[in-house]
């Protein structure tokens, strides 16, 4: 079976859409996200998505299934929010644990079911998600005390060492943190999983990381330009580099092109269906989002490209139809990326 590494040599490769759009479309009250385990639970969970891997493990079976039949090759877990940290809005940060290994098993699941079946040959992978936390390392929430911070390096540290064992434990392929608006955050979570590895003796996943840029500015929300994103993160010599969320892609174009101009790793793509609109919906259309990211393609500027907020495994399948027929962008030689 060909590796990830292999797969990324030969073609773009598909990464697949938004968890939560997908499970918006199934208007799920709050007794179905409670289940008959939690239905006693003293606080109200609806909203907590990561929960569905245990109470509702079949509808994110089948989302996972729905974007791999669109042409996704990287099935992304439903874990943006399972840390202990995340959790604690709910009081279930002791289910940390188990919500990254009931969720990497929904989407091992999927994909093995689709391989099973499919005609193609090609191997699809489990990409385990490491979101950026509800709690940041590099400013306070605090106006008046700019020096206050809620949470330390080490707790930060520690709650992703948790949710890498549960991810691994579940049987993923790739570690992938994304949606970085704070790259101290970021940080603890490489620091964790070489940590989790020292450890454990294993042989270490491979490692995409993904910023998110926030406005016209193009820096992050802790105030990084991309090259300092960049030079950041580059020490955990990730497999890719990229950005996702926040914007549409016709506004993450720009940055998407520097970031193909600095990386000396593959670099990734998942922007939101363009911005939302006053209702906080995405209104692009499946072919508009395509055609942007197909330019992408042509100009050479990415490895991996997919969706985030607002997407659809329809969008996945317009992106993906219209990406393969364009080569994958080269990596560069460092020496000329220095000159």
């Amino acid at each position: 079976m060909k590796t990830i590494h292999d797969c990324l040599k030969e073609r773009i490769l598909i990464i697949d859409g938004a968890m939560g759009t997908m499970i918006q479309r199934h208007k799920l009250e709050e007794k179905d996200y409670r289940g008959d385990r939690f239905k006693d639970w003293h606080k109200d969970v609806k909203g907590n998505n990561d929960l569905l891997s245990i109470t509702q493990p079949e509808i994110v079976e089948e989302i996972h299934k729905q974007y791999l039949e669109a042409g996704a090759d990287i099935i992304e877990t439903n874990t943006f929010s399972s840390t202990s940290i995340a959790q604690a809005d709910y009081d279930m940060q002791s289910l940390a644990y188990e919500l990254n290994v009931a969720a990497a098993k929904c989407a091992r699941n999927a994909v093995d079911k689709f391989l099973s079946t499919s005609k193609d040959n090609e191997p699809r992978f489990v990409a385990g998600a490491i979101g950026p936390l509800n709690k940041t390392l590099s400013l306070s929430p605090d106006v008046n005390n700019p020096g206050y911070r809620a949470v330390t390096f080490d707790e930060v540290a520690d709650a992703y060492y948790e949710q890498i064992k549960g991810l691994v434990d579940g049987g993923v392929d790739v570690l992938l943190i994304e949606t970085i608006f704070d790259t101290l955050n970021a940080k603890a979570a490489i620091y964790a999983i070489k940590k989790y590895f020292r450890d454990t003796k294993q042989q270490e996943l491979p490692v995409m990381i993904s910023g998110t840029i926030t406005d016209a500015s193009g820096r992050t929300l802790s105030g990084q330009t991309l090259e300092a994103f960049y030079i950041s993160i580059s020490h955990a010599n990730p497999l890719s580099v990229g950005l996702n969320c926040a914007l549409g892609a016709k506004e993450m174009r720009p940055h998407i092109e520097e970031l193909s101009q600095l990386a000396t790793c593959y670099t990734s793509a998942y922007p939101n269906a363009g911005l939302p609109n006053a209702f906080g919906e995405y209104d692009e259309q499946p072919h508009e989002t395509a055609h942007i990211i197909e330019e992408w393609a042509a100009e050479g500027f990415v490895n991996i490209v997919g969706g985030c907020c607002g997407t659809t495994p329809d969008h996945i399948k317009h992106i993906a139809k219209q990406v393969k027929k364009f080569k994958a962008r080269e990596l560069p030689i460092e020496e000329e990326i220095l000159a």
